[in-house]
């Protein structure tokens, strides 16, 4: 007699728990964000934060464009890291030359909600109100932010210390692939 079959849903997850343990879905994802008209200073900070936090083993996600998203692409892809660019448009060659998935969103500045949810903390550095939104909609949600140069919040008049702000990039990313990484709910994280 025939084993008995078996149904196709018993199947995938036996076939999920065989998956290797590094998965990129596994690993935390940062999101490094700031202007696109980034300055040269800019560029460079965002490039060391995408290189130590690629070498440190998370996938580096950002809006896929140009400015802090193309120099955090950079410096992840020169650490031998993943990179995720979240476009506002409706074409994958729109992304810069560094990102490895492009997921084109024809969202537009929308998008930056999807660059905020799809991590699990956020870099920003420098920026314009794009980041700005990015920012507030980490918090909202619980996101934890690490500043580099950035926006100073306030509430009412008084200072809100709502991001930590630093200035060496090493320590932005180390602090933010912490943060990511003590995380309640880890996305991606075998429990």
């Amino acid at each position: 007699m025939p084993p008995p079959a078996r149904d196709a849903g018993s199947d995938r997850r036996s076939q999920s728990k065989a998956r290797p343990a590094d998965r990129p879905l596994d690993r935390p994802h940062v999101a490094v964000v700031g202007s696109g008209r980034a300055t040269a200073t800019e560029r460079l900070l965002a490039e060391q934060v995408g290189r130590a936090l690629a070498e440190s083993g998370a996938v580096v996600v950002c809006g896929g464009l140009g400015g802090v998203m193309e120099a955090a692409c950079r410096g992840a892809k020169a650490g031998g890291g993943l990179t995720v660019g979240i476009l506002p448009g409706s074409d994958r060659a729109d992304a810069n030359d560094h990102v490895d998935v492009a997921v084109p969103t024809g969202l537009g500045e929308a998008r930056n909600a999807l660059v905020v949810r799809a991590a699990d903390a956020l870099v920003a550095v420098g920026g314009e109100f794009g980041t700005l939104s990015e920012i507030a909609l980490a918090l909202q949600a619980g996101i934890p932010v690490v500043g580099l140069g950035t926006w100073e919040l306030a509430r009412r008049g008084t200072p809100d210390d709502s991001v930590t702000r630093l200035d060496d990039p090493a320590d932005a990313a180390h602090l933010a692939l912490g943060l990511a990484q003590a995380r309640p709910r880890h996305r991606g994280a075998r429990r």
